[in-house]
């Protein structure tokens, strides 16, 4: 009896799949059989459809035509010579090759050897039987209907693009112009006339064009929309009539084959004749742009920056816009140095910033802008925005009487230098008024009003420059605009001084206001000193972050640290100063006068721990963590170096010498160095690998020496050399984050020794993995070196071991605790308040005054724009 064939069953349950994978190889058979022909007929379609031929010479378009016929007919033979039907068994061995031991055809198999032994026909059948198994979870196989290797340049993408482009803007309708090209074409029109048009709005509106033939009944379209009818077939059959154009000369003939005008008003257009049409056109207007001035936001700054919002809106999106000051004369008081007729000078003119992304029909931006030094600064002036849009109409705002923002100055001496300053940019005429007021001011002064002698000589060297010109007649503009801008750096040295000086000017300021609450001053002079003692506040802290920057001898982190602080400070005395201004509202003088001697102890304890925090050194955890720092910064340096090098190979030429992605041999900037080697000393600014924070390069002994003129090898073997220094010095031992750090630095150590020996053998590309490694490695340990601090500050806080110890814990100045990893606060302390947000927006105000002045480099401009996208 003959036995059954095992693939038989397993065949009849994976019919579906089966079926399906043979429906994929038809599939995959045809796309690429035929993919160049229905490429060659959407584009030819698209190219009807977008009606191409009505706009090419009539000999363009037949070339094209048998081109494209050409091409199909070819595409067509050569596809359907290519392709040929897939078998079931193609289908079988596709299924049967994607699952492993190829089941489908072991079950085809046959027993060659020992078929009268039971033993070895028993092994046969639980073969048999295992390949049935995986046979029954046969799956369908997906076709491969990949066609880059075959069409690497994406025609058949381009082709689909431009049909459906065709299906969205142009029309099926279009397709039909082409019989009107061929030999019996007159015979066609004459038998029936045709017609077809459309309505373009203007490019600015961002309006699709409007197809007539698809237009039923009213059509509403903006003024200045351009119509074009064509008429076929023969003449006079067709006619045309508007009431929308007002057109009253060169009109032409109602029956001429093709019209074009603009609608500039609303009426009828139609179409008389066979199959003619008509419409009702409703021509809507372009309206002007509006703005006006938001009073909410408006503000000016300590420095004198203005910041006005303003909201601008227009049908279509506004274009540019410009806002104006101009000096308001009825409301100036004429006296003193304003008392002359002032010299003629243009209007203030400043261009708005408009938004870089999103719709303009809309919006509200601020114009910021510092106009301090401007010689109207604080005199009355009319403010008046203007803003256009794309068909150059226009928009004003109202003018809004003002005085010019500008900074205010609360030194006497300097108010002064100021006051004079303005009336010499007045007019000429007032030079000597102005030289005589600054000679009387500096005559015998009394101690305490200058604030160094060379403030004094300052202002005696402008006072004689001033005098010698006024008395030669040979103050020009270019000398008045001179001693103008010499009076200002007078008036800021007075002014803002040192930060000493911004101590004192809100200590005064305290006592003027803790003076007025007490003896019953009223609202309005309790209220202008308290906002003398904000902005005197705010100076100093300002003074204070300036200093901060200026001061070379703080590393980065501590510098960020400062920082971090000083918003922190600022914020909880603001804070203060809310409720001091809260409780004199409410009329508890008594309580407001407390707390404004709480915000005195404070500020005197504030200035007090500064001074003991300059005494004291950095704890061996800093100094560790500051270390490792600059050995990454070295470990950076040098594969810098090695990957140019490697450049080098390849290019020779490549970046030799001092330019903008020339960094100097060991990451540091060069000064016209080749980065070749044995060219002489290396002119980087910044530590060389295994050097000391802290050490000159300009150290004398061997290791100095490998720094700056040994080999990249020898650079990194004196590296490797001080991270086992600081790895043997590495606090926190003991602690499984102190542990941890170690590993990582015993990981870097390894990673340097197998980039020294590759930097030996010349192989830089080998280097730069293992100097990538290292640093890593670096990071890591940089990282757990600050968990270990971190939990050593905990513990010995807790312990309350005494400050100046390694990680130990205190209250800042105002009494708050530090957070973890050396940081003052923590981010829920930091993150409250306003004053967050308050900064986020300034930021964001500069960078749109920035964005909006057009003289800056485009590259500038590209990078504004790019912060504006993203935040």
């Amino acid at each position: 009896m003959a036995r059954q064939n095992p693939l038989t069953p397993v065949m009849s349950r994976l019919r579906r799949p089966l079926s399906l994978t043979w429906a994929g190889l038809i599939a995959e058979r045809l796309v690429r059989a035929f993919w160049p022909f229905w490429t060659v007929l959407a584009a030819t379609a698209a190219a009807l459809i977008l009606g191409l031929q009505d706009m090419m010479p009539i000999e363009v378009v037949w070339v094209g035509f048998v081109l494209a016929g050409l091409g199909l007919i070819g595409f067509a033979i050569h596809g359907a010579m290519r392709f040929r039907w897939p078998r079931r068994q193609e289908a079988v061995d596709r299924m049967d090759s994607v699952m492993p031991g190829r089941p489908l055809a072991a079950l085809g198999d046959r027993q060659a050897i020992g078929g009268g032994d039971p033993a070895s026909e028993a092994l046969w059948q639980a073969h048999l039987r295992r390949m049935a198994e995986r046979a029954s979870a046969a799956k369908a196989v997906e076709p491969d209907l990949a066609l880059a290797p075959r069409d690497p340049f994406g025609l058949r993408y381009v082709a689909l693009l431009g049909l459906v482009v065709a299906l969205l803007f142009g029309s099926v309708m279009r397709v039909g112009s082409v019989s009107q090209m061929g030999p019996g074409a007159g015979t066609d029109l004459a038998t029936g006339p045709a017609w077809e048009g459309w309505i373009e709005p203007p490019t600015y509106t961002g309006l699709p064009s409007l197809y007539l033939n698809d237009q039923k009944g009213e059509i509403r379209v903006p003024e200045g929309s351009r119509v074009t009818l064509r008429l076929y077939g023969e003449v006079g059959a067709l006619s045309v009539a508007e009431t929308v154009s007002g057109r009253t000369e060169d009109v032409g003939a109602a029956t001429d084959t093709e019209h074009s005008f603009e609608i500039v008003s609303d009426g009828t257009l139609s179409i008389d004749g066979p199959g003619g049409k008509s419409w009702k056109i409703v021509a809507i207007p372009d309206e002007k742009p509006q703005v006006s001035l938001v009073s909410d936001g408006a503000k000016t700054t300590f420095d004198g920056q203005m910041s006005q919002p303003f909201k601008a809106e227009d049908d279509y999106g506004v274009v540019r816009g410009t806002a104006t000051f101009r000096l308001d004369m009825d409301e100036i008081e004429r006296r003193y140095g304003l008392a002359v007729d002032p010299e003629p000078r243009e209007p203030i003119t400043i261009d708005l910033p408009m938004p870089i992304t999103g719709d303009r029909a809309e919006f509200t931006e601020t114009l910021i802008e510092n106009l301090s030094q401007h010689p109207w600064a604080h005199l009355p002036v009319t403010l008046e925005f203007e803003v256009s849009d794309a068909a150059e109409q226009t928009g004003q705002s109202a003018p809004e009487q003002m005085k010019l923002p500008a900074r205010r100055f609360f030194d006497p001496l300097a108010a002064s230098v100021i006051e004079m300053r303005r009336d010499l940019l007045w007019s000429r005429d007032n030079a000597p008024r102005v030289a005589q007021v600054l000679r009387a001011v500096s005559h015998a002064p009394e101690d305490g009003l200058f604030r160094s002698e060379t403030a004094y000589l300052r202002l005696r060297v402008i006072l004689r420059r001033l005098e010698t010109l006024t008395a030669h007649d040979s103050l020009t503009t270019e000398a008045q605009e001179e001693v103008a801008q010499a009076l200002w750096d007078l008036a800021l040295v007075l002014e803002d001084g040192d930060i000493g000086d911004a101590l004192e000017r809100m200590r005064e300021a305290q006592e003027r206001l803790s003076e007025a609450m007490r003896n019953g001053a009223s609202e309005d002079e309790i209220a202008r000193l308290m906002q003398e003692l904000r902005d005197a506040t705010q100076d100093y802290l300002r003074q204070k972050s300036q200093q901060a920057q200026r001061d070379g001898e703080q590393q980065q982190g501590d510098q960020q640290l400062s920082e971090n602080m000083m918003t922190l400070d600022q914020q909880d005395l603001q804070d203060m100063m809310d409720r001091i201004q809260e409780l004199m509202e409410q009329g508890r003088y008594a309580e407001a006068e407390q707390a404004l001697q709480e915000f005195q102890e404070m500020m005197e304890n504030l200035r007090m721990t500064e001074g003991q925090q300059g005494q004291q050194g950095q704890n061996p955890g800093q100094e560790a963590m500051e270390g490792l720092a600059e050995t990454l910064r070295d470990q950076q340096g040098l594969s810098d170096q090695a990957f140019r090098d490697l450049q080098e190979q390849f290019n020779p030429n490549s970046q030799q010498g001092q330019s903008q992605q020339n960094e100097g041999r060991d990451g540091s900037q060069g000064r016209g160095q080749s980065h070749q080697q044995g060219q002489g000393n290396q002119q980087g600014q910044g530590n060389q690998p295994g050097q000391q924070p802290g050490q000159q390069q300009g150290q004398s002994g061997e290791q100095g020496q490998q720094g700056q003129q040994g080999s990249l090898a020898d650079r990194q073997e004196a590296l490797r050399r001080e991270l086992e220094r600081q790895r043997g010095n590495l606090p926190g031992a003991g602690s499984e984050a102190g542990d941890a750090a170690r590993e990582s630095l015993d990981q870097a150590d390894r990673a340097m020794r197998g980039a020294e020996e590759a930097l030996r053998q010349d192989d830089l590309a080998e280097a730069i993995d293992r100097q990538s490694e290292a640093m890593e490695a670096l990071r890591d340990g940089m990282r757990n070196l600050g968990e270990a601090m971190a939990e050593n500050n905990q513990t010995q806080g807790a312990q309350g071991q005494a400050r100046g110890q390694f990680g130990d814990q205190q209250n800042d100045p105002l009494g708050r605790a530090p957070g973890q990893g050396a940081q003052v606060g923590t981010q829920d302390n930091l993150l409250q308040g306003e004053d967050v947000y308050r900064r986020a927006r300034e930021l964001l105000d500069e960078i749109r005054r920035r964005s909006g002045e057009g003289e800056r480099p485009d590259v500038e401009l590209e990078y504004l724009k790019r912060l504006l996208e993203r935040f």
